[in-house]
């Protein structure tokens, strides 16, 4: 388990990127990284530098996902046939906890991987609390009627800052996960470089 819980917003400050969209994230107010040098000019990044920032930002937009989660789903994209970036953001779109946030069931990721944690979802009528879950098309994911009162929910369901995409059909609280999207699909709020990351990883 990664300590990201507790300091989300230091990745944003660190990317220079606002990567959720949120109003509240203060890079909208300050664009300098944290710490006592933050202000300071920022040196020029390698091929490298460029690499791993690009992972980081990727990585860090899925909330609590470990190295080793990611690296396991970036090797299972490359052992198959296609653009492995294409595949790779793919994968990632298709854990539970990402199409939790997706639907809007709650307001932000890490929210989403602790609604999963505590069984307030189902998958096809079984419950299931596993964040990295791997959904398929034409699953149907929905919050236990137990669970729909919940602050954390009726906020995110009324969240204007963002919109669920067409690759998932919503009935309120119940979705219906569609197909696999690509990358054109994903409303990432700042741009994703998959090809990058896959750079990365195949050093």
């Amino acid at each position: 388990m990664t300590k990201r819980t507790q300091a989300k917003y230091k990745i944003d400050r660190r990317m220079g990127e606002n990567i959720w969209g949120r109003p509240k994230s203060p890079v909208n107010t300050r664009e300098y990284r944290p710490g006592q040098h933050g202000q300071g000019r920022r040196a020029k990044l390698s091929d490298y530098g460029i690499q791993l920032m690009a992972k980081q930002k990727l990585k860090g937009y899925y909330g609590d996902i470990t190295e080793k989660q990611f690296k396991r789903i970036y090797k299972e994209a490359d052992r198959r046939r296609g653009d492995t970036g294409q595949i790779f953001v793919g994968l990632l779109e298709c854990r539970l906890d990402a199409v939790v946030y997706r639907s809007k069931f709650v307001p932000t990721i890490f929210s989403a991987r602790q609604f999963v944690n505590h069984g307030h979802v189902t998958v096809n009528g079984k419950k299931v609390n596993i964040p990295s879950f791997m959904i398929k098309a034409g699953d149907v994911i929905e919050i236990r009627e137990k669970s729909r009162q919940i602050p954390m929910v009726i906020q995110g369901l009324e969240s204007t800052e963002r919109d669920i995409p067409d690759y998932i059909s919503s009935d309120v609280h119940k979705v219906t996960f569609l197909r696999v999207p690509t990358l054109d699909e994903i409303p990432y709020a700042v741009v994703m470089e998959p090809n990058l990351v896959v750079e990365f990883y195949s050093r």
